[in-house]
């Protein structure tokens, strides 16, 4: 003869109703997250470049010897020198640069982007999932904060030199590959 299941413990109304809130504050939290962002910079002051890319190695030296010896004030002033002449040299880069910024976009938005840019058959048997010489103008315009056109970021990719090119698209592009979850990570 064989004996019937033990019933099963159901929560409490309370329990239940106390996870129920916890899942809502959980999912509002979730819903507010910001999409990821991508700050291209453009200077074409090679020598700018230059001085914050120096006072940035300097301050971290600085840093570095600060740190490894607590208490000593001399090393303790460069490295206050050190972190100003970097911030100094920020500010001035950032006086002569441009910036665009770039948002993800929402999955559906994106995929629907790709799917009106399709590849010829010839960049498909290629492995393309989208067509390289549309796409690329399509999403640097979308994923504009700043209010980019498609027609002002075709101009951009097909004037500037390859490199910078390639550096609008990967702003673009990468963006929409930010991970920022992990799985199963403690």
């Amino acid at each position: 003869m064989s004996r019937p299941a033990p019933a099963k413990p159901q929560p409490s109304p309370s329990a239940s109703a106390a996870a129920e809130g916890a899942w809502a504050a959980k999912m509002d939290r979730l819903r507010r997250r910001p999409r990821p962002q991508n700050l291209l910079r453009i200077c074409d002051d090679d020598q700018l470049r230059q001085r914050f890319e120096e006072t940035e190695q300097a301050a971290r030296r600085a840093r570095f010897l600060a740190e490894a010896t607590p208490g000593d004030e001399q090393i303790s002033r460069q490295d206050t020198d050190a972190a100003a002449a970097h911030d100094d040299a920020r500010a001035a880069l950032d006086a002569a640069s441009e910036f665009l910024l770039f948002r993800a976009l929402p999955r559906p938005v994106l995929e629907e982007l790709i799917s009106e840019h399709p590849p010829t058959e010839q960049q498909a048997e290629e492995g393309a999932i989208f067509n390289p010489d549309t796409f690329p103008a399509a999403l640097v315009a979308a994923a504009s904060v700043d209010g980019m056109n498609r027609k002002d970021a075709e101009e951009l990719l097909n004037t500037w030199s390859a490199p910078d090119a390639n550096a609008l698209w990967d702003a673009a592009w990468q963006v929409q590959q930010e991970i920022r979850v992990e799985l199963g990570k403690d």
